[in-house]
């Protein structure tokens, strides 16, 4: 019967032997030579004649690309070697973080490490605690040099310096020379940038959306550098972006609306010269650009080409449809909003052609992540078994709770409502995009439609002479497109479509 090893007993069957390592820079009188070294890491060697011999001679200790040493390391993962002894700490490496990347290499293999000169033994446990509090100051040294390279990075941030990195898509990186004479990083514009500026004059239409420029470009055949193919995600990262946008002070007061508290920049040099570059830390699932708290927004020395009004009417496009699916606004169906591919669960569209409507998965056509080609239902189908469903369950509400015809001043009232409401709602719209003064003239036309907005329902509170007190039952057919719209979104949750059959997922 055969028994599994341990790795103890491996090394011993396989006749594993302990390595000495030795190195020496270059040759000097008071330096100990390669043959001294060995000799002292023999004696603690509990088989001298059979250590393994790894040298490295010539070579510095300031980096870990010595032939000698990577032997080493490989047979260490190859499991040859049981323990690595070395006469003193710095023959293997005079870096703390090369060293700390060793030793976890050492602990997940299993080897022991020994330094005659520090009389570092791991096989005791004040060996163990002395290489632990090696590791500390390694941690320590990693995090000083990552403050130090997050320091040089807002530096150039707050310079007007391209920080590094990539260049976004229609651009390259360059050298130029700054005011007291220095070359430093920039970008500028390349011919790919026609395309930039055709995406965002595009999307600012009102009638376009994010998977029908995708799709267009596609089938131009101009290609995505940094995903397979265009997509939402690869459209949204160039809209969002204030590196194309000339940044003047409609785009100073939109970053402030959003939170923004720091700028590299005063107010007043926000003059559409420069574009602009957002930087800052992000945690968890935190957006860089939809959450721009606790970033800083800098002028960048090289100028932006899209106007900022055609870039504030994306953004302000961009926060109405950060999420795949409609709003409620569809024309073609009173379930705008309510309707799920049942495969991949995005969102349907209703598309008209030649007189007749089809469903569209989003999810397939923006996303490309569904194989759904088609639906065998169509639209009609759908909406009357929902409206049948629908009918039930209002024949069950008590009709005193139901109310009958609207008089005519009840219905002049209710239109007014609706109209406040969509003045409130654009103007909210208008807030991120606007200026001190527009901002002003917002707030006082909101304060007069709430008061306004106040008026009404008070009045609906008293009965009117022309209303009607009998109660009658809601006929669900007789009732308008917007009232059927606002009828099912208050009862239906989300509707999941089939080949077959529809699932509908009910509020109440």
């Amino acid at each position: 019967m055969l028994t599994a090893l341990s790795r103890e007993e491996v090394k011993r069957t396989a006749g594993l032997n302990e390595a000495i390592y030795v190195r020496q820079s270059k040759d000097k009188k008071d330096s100990l030579s390669i043959k001294g070294q060995i000799d002292l890491c023999r004696h603690e060697c509990s088989h001298p004649e059979s250590a393994l011999i790894y040298k490295d001679k010539g070579f510095s200790g300031k980096n870990t690309q010595r032939p000698g040493f990577q032997s080493m390391i490989k047979d260490v993962k190859e499991g040859k070697i049981s323990k690595i002894i070395v006469y003193r700490l710095d023959r293997l490496s005079r870096s703390i973080i090369d060293f700390g990347q060793l030793w976890n290499e050492l602990e997940k293999n299993q080897v022991e490490f020994v330094s005659v000169n520090e009389k570092f033994d791991t096989t005791t446990p004040m060996g163990r605690a002395m290489i632990y509090i090696i590791m500390v100051f390694a941690q320590l040294e990693r995090e000083t040099i990552g403050e130090r390279v997050t320091d040089n990075y807002y530096t150039r941030i707050r310079q007007g310096n391209w920080p590094g990195g990539p260049a976004p898509y229609g651009m390259i990186n360059v050298k130029k020379k700054s005011e007291n004479g220095s070359t430093v990083p920039s970008l500028d514009y390349t011919d790919e940038f026609e395309v930039v500026k055709e995406i965002f004059y595009r999307y600012a239409l009102e009638d376009t959306s994010l998977g029908m420029i995708a799709n267009s470009l596609a089938e131009r055949g101009i290609p995505c550098k940094k995903r397979a193919a265009w997509d939402n995600v690869a459209l949204s990262r160039i809209l969002h972006s204030p590196v194309y946008v000339r940044a003047d002070q409609e785009i100073y007061y939109y970053y402030k609306s959003r939170g923004v508290e720091r700028f590299s920049n005063a107010q007043e040099d926000f003059d559409g010269t420069c574009s602009a570059h957002v930087v800052g830390k992000r945690t968890g699932n935190i957006r860089k650009y939809t959450e721009l708290q606790n970033h800083v927004v800098s002028l960048t020395n090289f100028p932006g080409r899209i106007p900022s009004d055609i870039w504030l009417a994306c953004q302000h496009k961009l926060e109405q449809n950060r999420q795949i699916g409609n709003a409620g606004k569809g024309k073609h169906t009173w379930l705008t909003g309510l309707l799920k591919c049942g495969e991949c669960g995005y969102s349907l569209t209703v598309r008209r052609w030649k007189d007749k409507k089809y469903l569209y998965c989003s999810g397939r056509g923006n996303l490309h992540i569904c194989s759904k080609k088609s639906f065998d239902q169509r639209p009609e189908e759908i909406e009357y078994e929902v409206q049948k469903g629908l009918e039930e369950i209002l024949d069950e509400c008590n009709r005193e709770y139901i109310r009958g015809p609207e008089g005519e001043k009840e219905k002049q009232r209710r239109r007014e409502l609706q109209e406040i409401n969509e003045k409130i709602s654009r103007l909210l719209g208008l807030m991120a995009e606007s200026s001190e003064i527009s901002m002003k003239y917002i707030n006082q036309e909101l304060e007069a439609l709430d008061a306004r907005k106040t008026e009404i329902k008070e009045v609906y509170k008293t009965p009117d002479s022309d209303r009607k007190q009998n109660y009658q039952r809601i006929i669900f057919e007789q009732l308008g497109f917007e009232e059927k719209k606002l009828t099912a979104q208050a009862f239906i949750e989300k509707i999941k479509v089939y080949d077959d059959s529809i699932e509908i997922t009910w509020k109440v």
